[in-house]
């Protein structure tokens, strides 16, 4: 497969050789590995290893400090892959970063959720965590012109992003499918023994039904027959596991604008369309629209954390249902858009809103202006 330049691997570079190690999450098959090798191709002293090998594992299993030093031997650089599966993972990377300040210690694995509880406590203060997410635009698609980008886009709002998705085009749906299985049913279900997997896939494809609309946990608590503190467990759980997001309402006046219920998205859209399993043209679907809404804003929040830029994302909505899609806040700066598909990208921005926040920065979102939004002929 050829390689595609991602853009963590720039941010990666900054924290390299800083006395702690680099901890990179991520989904099954997003490209951790291959980033990983292209990070260190030009260092010929790496040393790798790999949690689902058995003799890796073995050789992890409790090591003392000769066992270690021997790791180390020759080598600047020790990459451990599938990190979840070594048993007391936190502790023996503590104990490799406190010996060797001036060795660079890569770990990556695909359960993040395991990692949370195994690895980041005993870990404290001793890494930088990064998140690998699916393929973004300006990575498949570095300076395209917009007519040229535009043709590309109903591919990726059906079957997503994913590397192997984007790669065999012609075995998307079965790529997608596989992925989504692997990735949900293996990753995601079985954490911690989930009591009632049922449930948490009912709850899944009433997400995937409700993108770009507001979610009531109580609702969802009713249709699922459970109590909501349930529900908020389970959307955590998704949300940990970096298969949905939810964007929060902006307000300044609760007495006008929602300021409880958030919108849920999921990262990616072929994930989504596996859980409903819709694989439909564009042209024969009713919710193309949504699908757009939820892909342009993964793919602008994808660009901003792969670039290190830390802003607050949201949304907007007030009691006369007046709405914008997409703010974010920085600074004391507010930056507002509405996504249009199948509308031009012209006329008046929201007026409400303009009335309530006459500084914000306004735009819109259509197929022609993505490359604006989501950094393919900008910088950050």
């Amino acid at each position: 497969m050829p390689f595609i330049s991602r853009l963590l691997e720039k941010e990666l570079r900054k924290y390299l050789f800083k006395g702690k190690a680099l901890v990179i999450t991520g989904a099954r098959q997003v490209g951790k590995t291959t980033l990983i090798r292209h990070l260190v191709e030009d260092d010929a002293r790496v040393n790798w290893l790999n949690g689902d090998d058995f003799r890796d594992r073995e050789r992890l299993r409790n090591p003392g400090l000769p066992e270690i030093e021997a790791l180390f031997y020759g080598t600047d650089v020790l990459v451990i892959d599938e990190i979840q599966r070594i048993e007391n993972a936190g502790l023996i990377l503590k104990m490799m970063v406190d010996r060797f300040p001036d060795k660079q210690i890569i770990a990556s694995g695909s359960s993040a959720l395991e990692m949370s509880d195994r690895i980041f406590e005993p870990l404290t203060g001793r890494h930088f965590l990064f998140h690998l997410y699916p393929l973004g635009l300006s990575e498949l698609y570095p300076g395209m012109p917009p007519l040229q980008l535009e043709r590309e886009l109903s591919f990726h709002l059906i079957y997503g992003s994913y590397p192997s998705v984007c790669l065999q085009r012609d075995l998307a749906e079965i790529q997608i499918r596989n992925l989504a299985d692997q990735y949900l049913y293996k990753d995601v279900l079985v954490w911690k023994n989930i009591r009632k997997p049922a449930l948490l896939e009912k709850l899944l494809q009433l997400l995937a039904f409700q993108i770009g609309s507001e979610v009531s946990v109580h609702e969802l608590s009713r249709q699922l027959q459970v109590k909501s503190e349930t529900v908020e467990q389970y959307l955590d759980l998704l949300e940990k596991a970096f298969v949905v997001f939810r964007l929060r309402p902006f307000f300044n006046n609760e007495r006008k604008e929602v300021s409880k219920m958030s919108k849920v998205f999921f990262w990616d859209n072929g994930i989504r369309n596996a859980v409903c399993d819709r694989f439909s043209p564009l042209s024969a679907r009713d919710d193309a629209g949504k699908l757009w809404e939820n892909f342009a804003i993964a793919e602008r929040m994808k660009w901003l954390r792969a670039n290190g830029l830390f802003t607050r994302s949201c949304f907007w909505r007030n009691y006369n249902q007046s709405e914008v899609d997409y703010l974010e806040v920085s600074g004391g700066k507010i930056s507002a858009w509405e996504m249009k598909w199948n509308k031009p990208a012209t006329g008046n921005f929201n007026r409400a809103f303009r009335n309530l926040y006459p500084d914000a920065q306004t735009a819109f979102v259509s197929p022609s202006g993505i490359g604006d939004f989501t950094g393919i002929s900008q910088t950050p």
